[in-house]
């Protein structure tokens, strides 16, 4: 009789065929020195695995070990899918997000119909399994040999933490990523896609506190104004016992502030109304088809490398607009449900003097959680549909933007001065004109001519309604005599990311990649009255918010922002969910490296250590709420 092969290799395989998969799709890299411990905790993850396929009957462990299969592959498939959506794995503080940001069949179908033949990657072990299954070992083990499988399940476990012990100085490292950082995107390229999703199941539960890096700050200089307040950290650090809460402050005490600049209060006592737009991207604008949006982009300030970082889809694009700061999944899932003080994100900003608040949104009011986001974001005053909007438009998918400020617009207009947040559904996914997007089905017409495929074709149909939208806001601002005293600011949520890097460059103006120039888009910030300044700084979302409170010249701190004012001396820089970066000086990725300037690697190490920074203390202001204390202390 032939003899069998033990489960363990069966497992290894598996594991290792999969961690390669998504290495390579999901990273652009086959194999590197990191993929070392990935094959060590696979090695023991085979051990643990073959160890519950020993305990019963043949017949049942082979059952036992089908089911195992099928979980394992679609665990690693539905990771696969997830990032290749929203440029993020999966973890599971996003299980609150994931009913909503993937309730699109089409949405759905798409992705299934982009990605097939990655899927059917993905299954071949699986097919394999079911052809050589009976080539394996399944029988029962006696209690001694299934201890023995178990022990060395635990050798190799330590083995694989052992090795990690290789570089502990490497800010990214295998060390690192495991016992010190929270990067799960960072982590999943290094350690692998189990051992990253087994951290964040394990530090969801028992929590985890990533530490501050030190940066080198330079000290404030006495002949230049400062966005900054009186805010005794001292006293704040002495009448705290809780030592996280003391190094926050610490490095909020030592963060370089922002200085206030020519454009401080250029726009003050002005009406303000922020657009965040679903899917908008700089590859939507054309002189001649959509003429407002072009006018708003290259009159007045002219931000020609701005990024809207995908982070988690419009949620994590309305966070960084509105409140300066990283969004990772722990970060948005403290936003939701925890109710934290965020003083300073736009409506409290604004409320503060004395502005009247509104926001309109033309999709469901729950969704990604808005009915409990929106008050901490200062708008109280929110309507959308199930909660009023459905009264005005018709809220059928896809609703119409332009609908929406045409109903809307007379709740605000003589309510001034007023701060009037919308955020747009009408350039939303999926793009095509099967009948999955009204809105591209609509404006069929302006596009049919174009010289591009269909998906590109139906995406900029979509976002002709934006283009329809804001020439009516306008249009009404100038009627009723207020569009002088308004500034229109705008920004997209997040690029079309269900297009290809392939149909994004058959309408870009230069070639993109997937990791960074994918996000290069376009900021609107317009009055009547602005002069054309064309703004070369690199800039992006988290940047907006302290930017606009300097031009309405409101009294905020610039420490207590990720983001700084565009107009500022601070160098540009946009931080990307990979925890790529892009300076005024170059880009650096993740995955390869820097390009750009010659620059020293004392530059790479701080900017590396700014932005690991950056993700902690976005986090850490809103866990421990550090600006209800900071509030409390100047008396706000």
């Amino acid at each position: 009789m032939k003899k069998k092969h033990t489960t363990i290799i069966l497992y290894l395989f598996l594991f290792v065929y999969l961690e390669i998969i998504n290495k390579t799709l999901m990273f652009n890299k086959l194999l590197d020195k990191d993929f070392f411990n990935v094959i060590l905790f696979s090695l023991s993850l085979s051990f643990l695995f073959s160890f519950f396929t020993h305990f019963f009957r043949e017949k049942n462990n082979k059952r036992i070990c089908t089911v195992l299969v099928i979980l394992i592959t679609a665990f690693y498939l539905y990771n696969f899918l997830y990032f290749s959506l929203f440029s993020m794995p999966f973890s599971i503080n996003d299980l609150e997000l994931v009913n909503n940001a993937l309730s699109f069949y089409e949405i759905g179908l798409h992705l299934l119909q982009t990605d097939f033949l990655s899927i059917l990657i993905f299954l071949i072990p699986f097919f394999l399994f079911l052809l050589y299954k009976n080539n394996f070992d399944f029988a029962k083990k006696e209690r001694k040999k299934r201890i023995k499988i178990f022990i060395f399940f635990l050798f190799t476990h330590i083995i694989a933490l052992l090795s990690l012990n290789i570089d502990k100085t490497t800010l990214y490292s295998p060390y690192n990523l495991y016992y010190h950082l929270n990067s799960l995107t960072t982590s999943t390229e290094v350690l692998g896609v189990f051992t990253s999703q087994r951290l964040s199941i394990k530090r969801a539960i028992f929590g985890f506190q990533e530490k501050l890096v030190t940066e080198e700050t330079e000290e404030d200089s006495e002949e230049v104004s400062y966005n900054k307040l009186d805010i005794d950290f001292d006293k704040l650090i002495s009448e705290t016992q809780d030592e996280s809460t003391k190094n926050i402050y610490r490095y909020l005490k030592t963060k370089k502030a922002t200085n206030k600049n020519e454009y401080t209060g250029l726009y003050k006592g002005k009406n303000l109304i922020f657009i965040l737009a679903e899917g908008f991207n700089s590859i939507a604008v054309d002189e001649i088809r959509t003429p407002t949006l072009y006018k708003l982009i290259h009159e007045g300030f002219d931000f020609t490398n701005y990024y809207s970082p995908e982070f988690l889809s419009t949620t994590g694009g309305e966070f960084q607009a509105m409140t300066g700061l990283i969004p990772t999944q722990e970060i948005l899932k403290i936003w939701r449900n925890e109710n934290p003080t965020i003083s300073y994100a736009i409506g409290n900003s604004f409320e503060k003097i004395g502005y009247n608040t509104f926001s309109y949104h033309n999709w469901l009011y729950t969704y990604y959680s808005r009915h409990k986001t929106m008050p901490t974001l200062g708008f109280n005053d929110y309507m959308a549909c199930k909660n009023g909007m459905e009264k005005e438009i018709n809220c059928s998918w896809l609703p119409s933007d332009v609908d929406m400020i045409n109903k809307t617009f007379g709740n605000y207009a003589k309510n001034g001065p007023f701060v009037t947040y919308y955020i747009t559904v009408s350039g939303h996914a999926p793009y095509n004109f099967m009948g999955g997007n009204s809105i591209a089905i609509k404006n069929k017409e302006v596009v049919k001519d174009l010289p591009y495929s269909d998906p590109v074709k139906a995406y900029l149909s979509a976002q002709m309604e934006l283009e329809y939208a804001l020439s009516s806001l306008i249009e009404k601002l100038e009627m009723e005599g207020i569009l002088d005293d308004t500034v229109i600011v705008l920004t997209g949520d997040h690029y079309p990311y269900t297009l290809t890097e392939e149909e994004i460059n058959e309408v870009s103006t230069y070639e993109r990649e997937e990791m960074v120039e994918v996000n290069h888009s376009n900021l609107i910030i317009w009055n009547t009255n602005n002069e054309h300044k064309v703004i070369e700084k690199v800039a992006s979302q988290i940047d907006v918010l302290p930017t606009i409170l300097n031009l309405f010249g409101i009294n905020y701190d610039s420490r207590l922002f990720i983001g700084n004012d565009i107009f500022s001396d601070e160098e540009g820089l946009a931080i990307f969910a990979s925890r790529s970066w892009r300076s005024d000086k170059g880009t650096y990725f993740s995955n390869t490296g820097f390009v750009g300037e010659e620059v020293s690697d004392n530059y790479i190490t701080y900017m590396n250590s700014r932005i690991a920074n950056s993700f902690t203390i976005s986090k850490l202001l809103l866990e421990k709420n550090i600006y209800k204390k900071i509030e409390k202390e100047i008396g706000e």
